[in-house]
């Protein structure tokens, strides 16, 4: 039976996407895949009353700086690129429902990571209509019909149903990882996933 990796994420999250660039190949290493499970990250912080480290720790002396600095520490190992969204925060419920439509097609992983991309590598602004079908369509991505399904009653349904059902999973935040029942917050978890992996 092939292990699995279910990662919960929003495209909003720096660390998701962190998360996205390096937890494939970490699986691939114990035969496990990941399947991504898109949520609304502001939809969970709502329903959990949890705050985007931003708010949370915008009046703590030196918690941000910290955090900046181990951020980059992360990306110097694992040899990422990385450019914090000068537009941050984004509005992510349109690309999030593009990802609810993106679910099961064979153009799934191709949308996530070029969401994933304009995001955090080329510092798009992801809640921008023509911004969002600009990108979609250099990506060789449907992008009008993907666009079109934003709108679509069932796919905001689904993520409303997605996010409340990673609730009911105790997560509180992106990035989370399941693998199995055991839950794992924040990119600092990835050597305990592998563990988890190794031991599975």
């Amino acid at each position: 039976m092939t292990k699995t990796v279910d990662f919960l994420y929003d495209f909003g999250s720096p660390n998701a996407y962190l998360i996205h660039k390096t937890l494939p190949d970490l699986a691939a290493r114990f035969g496990a895949t990941v399947t991504y499970q898109p949520i609304l990250l502001g939809g969970v912080f709502k329903a959990t009353n949890n705050q985007s480290p931003m708010q949370a720790f915008g009046g703590v002396q030196g918690k941000l700086q910290y955090h900046m600095r181990e951020t980059q520490r992360f990306i110097k190992r694992h040899n990422l690129t990385f450019h914090m969204n000068p537009h941050f925060p984004v509005m992510t419920i349109g690309v999030m429902r593009g990802a609810i439509y993106a679910q099961g097609k064979e153009w799934e992983t191709k949308y996530i990571s070029a969401v994933f991309d304009a995001m955090w590598v080329h510092g798009q602004k992801m809640d921008d209509p023509a911004v969002i079908g600009d990108v979609l369509s250099e990506n060789g991505l449907p992008a009008s019909k993907i666009m079109e399904a934003t709108q679509d009653q069932s796919v905001k349904q689904g993520l409303i149903k997605a996010t409340s059902a990673a609730v009911g999973r105790g997560i509180f935040g992106s990035p989370t990882m399941f693998v199995g029942d055991e839950m794992f917050f924040g990119k600092e978890t990835l050597p305990e996933i592998e563990e988890a992996l190794g031991a599975a």
